[in-house]
């Protein structure tokens, strides 16, 4: 069974950057399109960024935001930069086999997901 743990979050002023990360365990990440979602408070869950297995990325937020992989860690990144207080939001990380990023990103095709972590961005 795949586990996701997410870590990286917390307290940023605007402007300012925050690298996500999410490992796994229970299963190798090869096989797994991965991406990031974000809950804002009263809002549903919407698409960040996807990574197929192959590299290739769904960006939803128009490049402040980049996802990575590094397989041999296993794990996922998304390096957040000029952020807003809009961006506020519990992030997630997200993953699936056999699945496209767009369909992941935009539709929440998603068997896997963190437990998420809280990112602030306020004065």
């Amino acid at each position: 069974q795949l586990q996701l743990v997410e870590s990286g979050g917390g307290l940023v002023q605007p402007g300012g950057s925050l690298r996500l990360s999410c490992t796994a365990s229970g299963a190798i990440l090869t096989n797994y399109t991965l991406g990031w979602f974000r809950q804002a408070p009263g809002k549903e869950r919407e698409g960040v960024s996807c990574i197929s297995t192959s590299g290739a990325i769904t960006d939803l937020l128009a490049g402040r935001f980049a996802i990575s992989r590094d397989n041999g860690k296993n794990t996922v990144y998304l390096q957040m930069n000029s952020l807003k207080p809009e961006d506020t939001a519990i992030y997630y990380c997200a993953a699936r086999t056999a699945t496209t990023i767009g369909r992941m990103c935009l539709r929440g095709a998603v068997d896997y997901w963190g437990q998420g972590t809280q990112v602030t961005v306020s004065t």
